[in-house]
């Protein structure tokens, strides 16, 4: 497994293995930036099929934090840690106890938050060995409602802000009623984007793999069931992908109907180039290190003093952002993704140390 040649590799300060035969603990640090400050990211546990998936996975998912944070007008770098495991078979308080205490040995460089396959309970038992975990204290929420610090309420309504963005500037539609959306996976953040969008009044399509997960959205907001197979591909206005990245590669998006896609999934292409793909394809492509920024910045201000208001206020102009990338996208003639890497580069790599 190479490191320093690896395809995703983009200068990253700082990588951990983290091994504890003990507790079964086999986990990926990566740091990618701290030009703006300390690395900030999700601590995801997921069962790749390979020690190079992991590694690709946290490489890839780094980098998009420091973009991320960027955009987002953070002081924060980018980075984030992967399990590798299934949650719902190989988590144990202590594996995670074991987890806190490798974040513990890093100082304060990367901070830990939660992600796919981890909770808000997984990084308070992390906390017990580090202080190096954010998203745990309770507060009051963005939305006016008492929050445990889980960032999923703030990750999906920036979603549905950014979403609404891109339905203004393709579809030149301000309202979302009648909308046709496609939501790939509806676990966390995707069900809370889907009641959004409930309540906007669009019409919904879902597929996620946990069966208990669809039928709760069948359930509760009329959405309709889909199959795996045909989820990307139905004849909608918006495809919304919130589950794991690379789902848009040369063969789905061929298949592509809908002229968005907007979700809160982390790194939807299989590859950069796929960027530049969507764009020809006549697909408005809002960049997923944009749209999904809300959690971290519902994060950052728990850290800085919680103020429910100026967290909605921050989140909200996630659209305005946005709104400025498909602006350049069009007067410059380039993709959306690459406008999105300019802006982001432009405030992070003038920095001096």
């Amino acid at each position: 497994m190479t490191v320093f040649t690896h395809p995703e590799f983009d200068k990253h300060e700082h990588l951990t293995f983290c091994c504890d035969p003990e507790t079964g603990l086999r986990a990926i640090i990566a740091v990618h930036n701290t030009a703006r400050g300390p690395a900030l990211g999700g601590c995801r546990m997921f069962p790749y099929a390979s020690d190079e998936e992991a590694l690709r996975d946290v490489l890839r998912l780094s980098r998009g934090m420091t973009y991320k944070s960027a955009l987002a007008n953070l002081n924060l770098g980018g980075g984030k840690s992967v399990i590798i495991g299934d949650p719902r078979q190989h988590k144990t308080e202590a594996l995670l106890e074991s987890m806190g205490r490798f974040l513990e040995q890093l100082g304060g460089l990367y901070i830990a938050a939660e992600d796919s396959g981890t909770s808000v309970a997984d990084l308070k038992i992390m906390g017990r060995q580090t202080s190096n975990v954010a998203g745990i204290k309770e507060r009051p929420g963005f939305d006016g409602r008492p929050s445990n610090g889980d960032p999923s309420p703030a990750t999906a309504w920036g979603t549905f802000v950014g979403l609404q963005a891109a339905v203004k500037h393709k579809l030149g539609r301000s309202d979302l009623e009648g909308l046709t959306v496609a939501v790939q996976g509806i676990g966390n953040v995707g069900y809370r984007l889907a009641r959004h969008l409930t309540e906007a009044g669009a019409k919904l399509w879902v597929y996620d793999t946990h069966q208990d997960q669809m039928d709760r959205a069948v359930a509760e907001l009329g959405a309709t069931p889909a199959t795996a197979e045909e989820i990307l591909y139905l004849p909608v206005d918006v495809v919304a992908p919130c589950a794991m990245g690379a789902v848009l590669n040369d063969q789905s998006i061929a298949k592509l109907q809908a002229p968005i896609v907007a979700g809160a999934a982390n790194n939807q292409l299989a590859s950069p180039r796929h960027d530049e793909v969507l764009w020809k394809h006549g697909v408005l492509y809002a960049p997923d290190f944009v749209i999904n920024a809300g959690g971290i910045i519902d994060v950052y201000y728990e850290r800085t003093g919680p103020d429910p208001d100026a967290v909605r206020k921050h989140v909200d102009t996630i659209g305005d952002t946005l709104q400025e990338i498909f602006e350049r996208s069009h007067r410059d003639g380039l993709p959306t993704g690459q406008i999105a890497n300019q802006l982001a580069e432009e405030r992070f790599r003038h920095i001096s140390r």
